[in-house]
């Protein structure tokens, strides 16, 4: 099931969501040693772009992939990133087609071993796939009550989703076709104001979920909730701070 693929969820996103991916881009170069930037790379589970564009400091030419087309009908025109609505899946491209290949906060959503074998297939021999998440880690910098918040009133009211485990391990990607060569986590922190975390957290499975999937709940109403739980948690602070963590795996194709 794709949680992201309503047009109304794919509104939310690109206002919603922090534009954290350089940080990551830049990390990826540097672990890759690439003085010159590759000839071509895809981006899996684009969404609306941000991760795409990013990608532009890394290959000559980009193309961004997601199953919805709503979410792609808003990403930013760029003349180097090119769009494709796919499933990831079966993706629309040759064998040996891609130097570099990345994922961000996607594949989770994924059947592990059948995107690994497709995207060993339009990896060139050699080949990077480059995979990395994004995590909310629940806590304000300023108001430690914050996380008790959110994880007996929201995670109650808005539970996540199902989803697989993000994890490789030496033995696992040698049998799925690649190597792993390096594992890292990062950190970033963003400041939102209300308005600013409930725009984040409505992009969030948990509430897409209840909104567009589940029918039971009405963006609206999710959208007061939040603001009138969040305000006291601001008191007189026009915006607080909070922290993201995730994980980089990098794996090379040996097919």
């Amino acid at each position: 099931m794709n949680f992201f693929s309503s047009r109304s969820a794919a509104a939310r996103y690109p206002k919603g969501r922090p534009y954290f991916h350089p940080l990551v881009i830049e990390r990826i170069r540097q672990f890759l040693s690439l003085a010159q930037p590759v000839a071509r790379a895809v981006d899996v589970g684009c969404g609306t772009g941000l991760s795409a564009l990013a990608l532009k400091g890394l290959a000559r030419e980009v193309v961004g992939v997601d199953s919805s087309a709503e979410m792609l009908a808003l990403a930013q025109i760029d003349s180097s990133v090119r769009y494709a609505v796919a499933d990831a899946l079966q993706l629309p491209f040759r064998e040996d087609e891609f130097d570099l290949m990345t994922l961000s906060s996607a594949f989770h959503w994924l059947d592990r071993s059948k995107f690994l074998r497709e995207a060993g297939r339009v990896l060139r021999a050699r080949g990077w796939l480059v995979v990395y998440d994004n995590y909310f880690a629940g806590r304000m910098e300023e108001n430690d009550a914050f996380e008790n918040w959110y994880r007996e009133s929201y995670l109650k009211v808005y539970p996540p989703p199902g989803r697989s485990k993000l994890f490789f391990s030496e033995e696992s990607s040698g049998n799925e076709g690649f190597n792993l060569t390096g594992q890292e986590q990062y950190q970033n922190r963003v400041s939102f104001s209300i308005t600013g975390l409930v725009d984040y957290l409505t992009t969030q499975s948990n509430v897409i979920a209840a909104v567009e999937v589940g029918g039971d709940e009405e963006v609206d109403r999710a959208r007061l909730w939040l603001s009138e739980n969040l305000k006291p948690l601001y008191g007189e602070m026009s915006e607080a701070t909070f922290p993201f963590r995730g994980p980089i795996w990098y794996l090379q194709n040996i097919s």
